[in-house]
């Protein structure tokens, strides 16, 4: 009921401050009929009508502050707000309260207001999520600034009043930018058109809004995880790393890790707009996964966030259920069995090709662990990773480590491309999956160079396997791969039709059909992975904080801002606390993995089909 009345009010303060007549309508009324208006039907501005709209959504989301707001609504607006104000301000006299019985019920329903609002406290649990106040300073300072000289350019150019001043013009800005311009007792002898007052409003809902996004916004440089929980994560990896392929990206310094009770399990996870995002399935013994989930879940409800998992495996999925999460299929995951590939075989031969062509141009691979790699090595490959990658954008969150170089990633494994001349020309990286597994983190390779160069690369470390204790290696993600697989066989509906056509558009952006396609080449294991959530109605909140986490929705900052990432020092190692004695339990299903080879040799593959690292 609350957050309708929210929204109500939200409506009604905007229509009204579009209409042209709202303000002869406010000056044939008496002000307390006015406060009492503004109390039910809200204030004729954009910017109050913003703001009710994000109490509706605090209300909705059961925010503590929310409650303290709705009481100063209740309070101090309305006919309780009026005497106040009249008492303290004006000579309030008994012809000033007449007629009564308008003003007796407008007493009453704010009473009943706030007595809902008493009764409701409880509901309001949420805490208040940090917030970015040094941000939201510097936006209000610019935004006010840059508002307040476009909204009196606007009404200096349009004012019909030749002896008004720059203070008048100046005053009337304001007005309109806080409120409708009839609200207020001390008026101006601006003469402007109606549009000019909508304007000058909607730049200071802007404003609003962009000081809202920047409250919000998490601080530069805040740590997610603590030293201890990199040595207890890689402890639990140690252990079970073997379960998912997706388990090393928990080392992410911007997740947050929650865990278990009994320290055999956790969920990292990142807090991105009102959404608790976790990637893969939990950290840790499969029989302690249900305790990490709820001490996840109840930090979620704590601070009215959505709970979502991004790739979760089939076995994490059925877990997650069982907590009320629901699950549908995001895609799947290419696995290569290393004992299983060969290049033999008509199937093969289009990779088997582009091999052949890319080794005959003299091109050659060397493949190391990182750990093998001299430091002025390695700040070479990341400067060349950072000359490569398509956009200014960082991207990746699920599978993606997020840096490159760091001395505890020591086990990652770098193969690197060299030309005919030895000049690198590509590189990719990929993280531990186990002892006996890897999940590949980031692909770069220069633009115009050989078609065929990631097949080249990938086939030479699935060769080099044995050599290296590799058994399997995990490749790119390929999202709604089954309706790729599907919509091209014979039979196929005209609903699984039309959802191609619709993805293939969105291939244009963001390289679905050509992912598929590009791990297809290697006849991998398709494993399924699932997005888990609540509800039906949170999946467009989930898909813009996704969206954002992996880097699509950031906006790009400029090239030459950007500083030249450098290698991040590893955290001081913290001693992991003696495990418990503990049932081995069977791995759950094998996970999967992240991104993989971009090309096809019909297209120019770019950096673009990874995600890449970030300084």
């Amino acid at each position: 009921m609350l957050v309708w009345y929210c929204r109500i009010v939200a409506l009604m303060s905007i229509l009204s401050a579009l209409s042209p007549r709202t303000n002869e309508r406010i000056d044939r009324l008496p002000d307390y009929i006015l406060f009492s208006l503004g109390f039910l039907l809200g204030v004729p501005s954009l910017g109050f009508g913003v703001l009710m709209l994000m109490l509706a959504a605090a209300v909705r989301r059961r925010k503590r502050v929310a409650w303290w707001l709705l009481m100063v609504l209740g309070v101090f607006v309305g006919p309780l707000g009026w005497l106040a104000v009249s008492y303290l301000f004006d000579d309030l006299t008994w012809a000033d309260l007449q007629p009564l019985p308008p003003l007796i019920v407008s007493f009453l329903i704010q009473a009943v207001f706030v007595a809902l609002v008493v009764w409701a406290r409880k509901e309001f649990y949420a805490v208040f999520d940090a917030a970015n106040f040094r941000l939201a300073l510097v936006v209000l300072g610019v935004s006010a600034a840059l508002s307040t000289l476009i909204g009196i350019t606007l009404v200096a150019w349009n004012d019909a009043n030749p002896h008004t001043d720059l203070g008048d013009q100046a005053l009337y800005t304001l007005k309109a930018g806080m409120a409708g311009t009839g609200l207020w007792w001390y008026d101006t002898a601006v003469e402007v058109p109606h549009w000019v007052d909508v304007a000058v409003n909607f730049l200071g809902s802007v404003m609003i809004l962009a000081v809202a996004w920047a409250l919000f916004q998490p601080r530069r440089g805040s740590v997610r995880h603590e030293p201890r929980d990199d040595a207890r994560l890689r402890a639990l990896l140690d252990k079970f790393g073997d379960q998912d392929s997706l388990g090393y990206f928990a080392l992410r310094r911007d997740k947050a890790v929650m865990w278990s009770p009994t320290g055999k399990a956790a969920v990292a996870y990142r807090p991105v707009g009102g959404v608790s995002l976790a990637a893969g399935d939990p950290i840790g013994d499969v029989e302690a996964w249900p305790g990490a989930i709820e001490a996840w879940l109840a930090e979620a409800r704590q601070h009215a966030w959505v709970p979502a998992v991004m790739g979760a495996s089939e076995e994490g999925g059925k877990v997650l259920s069982r907590f009320g999460l629901d699950a549908i299929e995001l895609g799947d995951e290419a696995v290569v069995e290393v004992d299983e590939f060969t290049l033999e075989g008509r199937a093969m031969r289009v990779v088997r090709q582009a091999y052949n062509r890319v080794e005959r141009a003299g091109y050659r691979t060397r493949i190391r662990r990182h750990a093998d790699i001299p430091r002025p090595e390695m700040a070479q490959l990341m400067r060349r990773a950072d000359d490569w990658r398509d956009g200014a954008v960082e991207r990746g969150f699920s599978m993606a480590l997020g840096r490159l170089g760091d001395p505890a990633d020591g086990q990652c494994v770098m193969v690197e491309c060299l030309d005919a001349d030895g000049v690198l020309r590509a590189l990719l990286s990929f993280v531990p999956w186990g002892v006996k597994g890897l999940s590949l983190d980031l692909m770069r390779r220069e633009r115009g160079t050989e078609n065929g160069l990631v097949e080249f690369m990938v086939i030479d470390l699935i060769n080099a396997g044995p050599e290296h204790g590799v058994e399997r290696v995990s490749l790119n993600f390929a999202m709604f791969r089954s309706i790729f697989e599907r919509a091209g066989r014979i039979g196929a509906g005209p609903f699984l039709r039309l959802a191609r056509v619709v993805l293939s558009v969105f291939s244009r952006w963001w390289q679905l059909e050509s992912l598929y396609r590009a791990n297809m080449k290697y006849r991998p294991v398709w494993e399924p992975r699932y997005l888990c959530f609540p509800k039906a109605r949170d999946l467009a909140r989930i898909a813009i904080a996704a969206g954002r986490a992996e880097g699509f929705l950031a906006f790009p900052t400029p090239r030459f801002l950007r500083r030249r990432r450098k290698c991040e020092p590893a955290p001081e190692p913290a001693p992991a606390p003696e495990q418990e004695s503990e049932q081995e339990s069977e791995p759950a299903s094998e996970p999967a993995s992240e991104p993989a080879p971009e090309s096809d040799p019909q297209t120019d593959p770019t950096t673009a089909a990874t995600p890449p690292q970030q300084g």
